[in-house]
This record gives C-alpha cells, sequence and structure tokens, in this order.
C-alpha cells in the first residue's frame, strides 16, 4: 500500500474531499495529494499513499496540460463562473456577445500567453500577501492585489471560439493560473470572461490514462490497491544505484554512503538525485550524489 494512486476527480468536490474518501476506502490514514484542483475542476488528481507521501514534493514538479472552457462576457471576482459577477456584457438574451471575435483574433491574442512571462495570480488565491492567503482576505473584503509571478507556458492552442465561449487547451509549468488566462483573455479582447469548466489532463507524469473514478472507490480494498503505481516505479528519471546489505543500512539511518556502499560503479553517480535501492530492489531512500563522491541521503523511506 505504498505509491501513488491516479484519481478523475469529479465536480463539486475539493482535493481534500477526495484525501478523505480514499483514506476510508483503504484504510489508511497516510494519503495526501499532489497539486490541488479546484471544487469546480475535474480530472487528473494524484494521491501519495503510505511511504510515498515522503516523495510528495519531488512528484509535484513537471509539466501539466489543461482543457478549459472559458465564458466570454461574463467577468468575477473569483476569475471562474463561481464567483459574484462583476460585469456582464453580454446580449439581451444571455447567451452570448453582441459582436463575436474570430477565431483568428483569438488565436492572435493567445500568442501572448505563451512563453514565461508576468501573470497576476486571481485575488482568490492561495498566493500570501503580508503573510496572509489571498482568498482570506478576499472572502474578508479586504483590498486584494498579488503581485505578478513568473509563469511558463509551452503551448495554448484554441480548439474552438463561439458566441459565447472559447475553448482552449494548455501546457504549463506549475504555478500557472487557468483562472487568471481566462480574466487576462477578456480583458484583452474588451469583454470580460472567466473560468466555466477545467479539465486537467496530465500533472506531471500521471495522465488520465492511469486514473480511477470515485465510483471505484466503492470497490473493494484489493481492487484499488491494484490500481497503484508501486513505489519502485515512480521517478524513472531519476538514476537508480544498488546498495550493499551494510550500504542499505547505513541509508536506512540517513547516513552519508561511500563507494564501497553501493554495487553499481562510481562512474555510474553523476551528480544530483539518485534513488537508492537494495539488492532486492526496493527503493531505501533519495539522495543527492556530489562530486566528493559521497551520496547524501535526503529522503528516507524505510
Amino acid at each position: 500500500m505504498d505509491g501513488v494512486l491516479v484519481v478523475d476527480k469529479p465536480p463539486g468536490l475539493t482535493s481534500h474531499d477526495v484525501v478523505a474518501r480514499v483514506r476510508r476506502a483503504l484504510g489508511i490514514r497516510r494519503v495526501g495529494h499532489i497539486g490541488t484542483l479546484d471544487p469546480m475542476a475535474t480530472g487528473v488528481l494524484p494521491l501519495v499513499v503510505g511511504r510515498a507521501t515522503r516523495l510528495a514534493a519531488l512528484l509535484g514538479v513537471g509539466h501539466k496540460v489543461y482543457e478549459g472552457l472559458v465564458l466570454l462576457g461574463v467577468a468575477t471576482d473569483t476569475y471562474d463562473r463561481t464567483g459574484k459577477v462583476t460585469a456582464d456584457a453580454r446580449d439581451i438574451t444571455g447567451v452570448g456577445l453582441t459582436q463575436t471575435p474570430s477565431r483568428a483574433e483569438v488565436e492572435k491574442l493567445a500568442e501572448d500567453f505563451v512563453g514565461t512571462y508576468a501573470q497576476r495570480p486571481p485575488p482568490f488565491s492561495a498566493k500570501k500577501i503580508g503573510g496572509v492567503r489571498a482568498y482570506r482576505l478576499a472572502r474578508r473584503r479586504q483590498p486584494v492585489d498579488p503581485a505578478p509571478v513568473n509563469v511558463t507556458v509551452h503551448t495554448l492552442n484554441i480548439l474552438n471560439v463561439t458566441a459565447s465561449h472559447i475553448r482552449c487547451r494548455v501546457s504549463c509549468e506549475p504555478g500557472f493560473y487557468m483562472r487568471a488566462l481566462a480574466h487576462d483573455l477578456g480583458t484583452a479582447l474588451g469583454c470580460g470572461a472567466c473560468l466555466e469548466s477545467l479539465r486537467r489532463e496530465r500533472s506531471g507524469p500521471f495522465g488520465l490514462d492511469q486514473a480511477v473514478t470515485l465510483d471505484a472507490l466503492e470497490g473493494t480494498k484489493s481492487s484499488l490497491s491494484s490500481r497503484l503505481l508501486p513505489i519502485a516505479d515512480l521517478l524513472p528519471d531519476v538514476p537508480k544505484l544498488l546498495l550493499t546489505a551494510h550500504g542499505t543500512k547505513r541509508a536506512s539511518h540517513g547516513n552519508d554512503l561511500s563507494p564501497s556502499d553501493v554495487i553499481s560503479s562510481h562512474r555510474e553517480w553523476g551528480t544530483g538525485l539518485v534513488r537508492l535501492c537494495d539488492e532486492q530492489g526496493t527503493l531505501v531512500a533519495i539522495a543527492r550524489a556530489d562530486t566528493t563522491r559521497l551520496l547524501r541521503p535526503l529522503i528516507v523511506l524505510v
């Protein structure tokens, strides 16, 4: 019961709600989530289970892929459909805009949101202002003006444009806000906009093809455990070193290791992070290899 369970989160639940459901289904307290999804969002929510909780910080890196539906003509204080409407520029029927932007116009504007640039987070966000979460200040109706933060977008593809919506797919690095993108697109178009729906298709190495629905949580514990991605298979891009019995003992106590503790030759080490495994291949620790021929355990898993 150590590894990652990828859940396809439904709308209406917080990430913590999903964690609570999995804890009850597996009968394990040591469950956490990697990368929070807003209640309105759906899609990939990786959960770390058992000893894998120690690896959460390393597993949270990697690009994200989202598909978002942007509602044109409506601006809200949260930058999504759940917030209080602050402006409504739709036609009298409330269905769409009087003048619909062309796909070419939207695609041209989208070019400004590709690459690394400064994005201002939504007022209702987890960013801290003077040590206080922005959403706490916003709920108290206090002034909220989060400082812009550099974000990186690899691709922004416009999938469809109608009188009422823009559908897009974004590949980005962690820290990017799809809600802020929707708001900024609305500002650039001069009509206002907010995020109506969001689906995360990928989070680092984890994708929808690995995900299990919450309905499956009502199954047996054994079927859920079979969906766990084993801890030994995590972080495949981090070099793996096998330890001697003595090296395994030292690593399990967090002690530095020398070449004599490693079965693999020193030239395989390189520098940077490495996975330390016992002779049976069980992951014992994550260490940092340095130029002094030492391995320094950073995360011990036993």
